[in-house]
């Protein structure tokens, strides 16, 4: 992935809208990756304006897919100051947002970010519960097949040998 994404960058070098950039989140970048919520890696994560959280991608990791994704929705997005990038839904929808008093704005989307926050926090716990059985699980299995394989090694041992010329059915 790493040529696609690098060609990428070569392509919008000279852009003044759009910024392909990589970021090592083993190293110095570290912070920055856990201010954005990166955990896995690679992962792509884009930022139109006025959104300084990002969003992040899931299509294609191809230089083709990724072409296609930056020239459909890299740019200045739909926002009350760039209306013209907006469809009519979107305006719409920004058309009720922007009537609203800010202090509504503000708190629907600090409640939809705590609701996100605790829905990650949630599903953060469940892993680490899942993987907490598994290991344990995993564990009784490995103890188990120490445990038994001396038996098992013996009861294989009492059964004679098939005598040559003889059939596995009259060995029983």
């Amino acid at each position: 992935m790493k040529p696609d994404w690098d060609a990428l960058g070569d392509i919008y070098e000279d852009s003044k809208t759009v910024l392909i950039g990589d970021v090592d989140c083993t190293a110095a970048g570290k912070p920055l990756c856990e201010k954005y919520g990166v955990r896995g890696y690679p992962t792509i994560k884009y930022f139109n304006p006025p959104d300084e959280d990002g969003e992040e991608y899931k299509g294609g990791r191809s230089l083709d897919d990724l072409k296609k994704f930056a020239e459909k929705e890299l740019g200045p997005g739909c926002s009350v100051d760039t209306m013209e990038n907006c469809s009519a839904e979107q305006k719409k929808e920004l058309e009720t947002y922007i009537a609203m008093p800010a202090e509504h704005r503000t708190s629907m989307l600090e409640a939809l970010k705590k609701e996100l926050a605790d829905a990650e926090a949630t599903h953060e716990a469940l892993l680490k519960e899942l993987q907490a059985s598994y290991k344990a699980s995993m564990e009784k299995v490995e103890q188990l097949k120490e445990a038994s394989a001396p038996k098992i090694k013996l009861l294989k041992a009492a059964s004679p040998l098939p005598k040559p010329g003889v059939t596995k059915d009259e060995v029983q």
